[in-house]
């Protein structure tokens, strides 16, 4: 087995979300699920498929997304893993939906920071061990740190 540590490609910081399932109804079904979280949504999405014709399908609502979540799962490469690309939408507003699709096993990272997916390779394929999502902390956050956060989330809708 080899470990191999693969860069996500997102020059535009945009958000992302890495899975996964395990049936090739996964595209048509997080496609639903997404359309149906966030009506209009921009979003593209990939699945590699693990079994078969082993192909990376894919579909979404915007063709840039689509083809930057196709070629990040060509570079993950890792059977039955998903990802997807977002435009102006937070994770947030679709993890839930994704949750309740019922061939998704897990989300192994949503985020908009840059990424590195850890890989180990065999002979067999590929698997996701975890991810390196952005930054190592710099310290911990005092009073004005906290007021801060709390004014970005009332910012945001999330807090009253």
């Amino acid at each position: 087995m080899e470990l191999k540590l693969v860069q996500v490609e997102n020059p535009d910081a945009l958000n992302i979300i890495l899975g996964q399932s395990h049936f090739i109804k996964t595209v048509e079904d997080l496609h639903e699920a997404m359309v149906n979280a966030v009506p209009g949504i921009q979003f593209g999405l990939a699945f590699c498929e693990a079994s078969g014709h082993t192909l990376i399908r894919h579909s979404g609502t915007a063709q840039d997304l689509e083809a930057l979540a196709v070629r990040n799962a060509q570079r993950i490469g890792a059977g039955h893993s998903f990802f997807i690309v977002l435009r102006d939408a937070f994770p947030i507003n679709v993890l839930p939906a994704l949750r309740a699709v019922p061939e998704v096993c897990s989300i192994t990272c949503a985020t908009a920071n840059p990424v590195q997916v850890v890989i180990a390779e065999s002979d067999q394929g590929r698997g996701v061990l975890g991810v390196i999502d952005g930054a190592s902390p710099s310290g911990v956050e005092d009073d004005e740190g906290i007021a801060w956060r709390k004014d970005l989330l009332r910012t945001f809708g999330y807090k009253a």
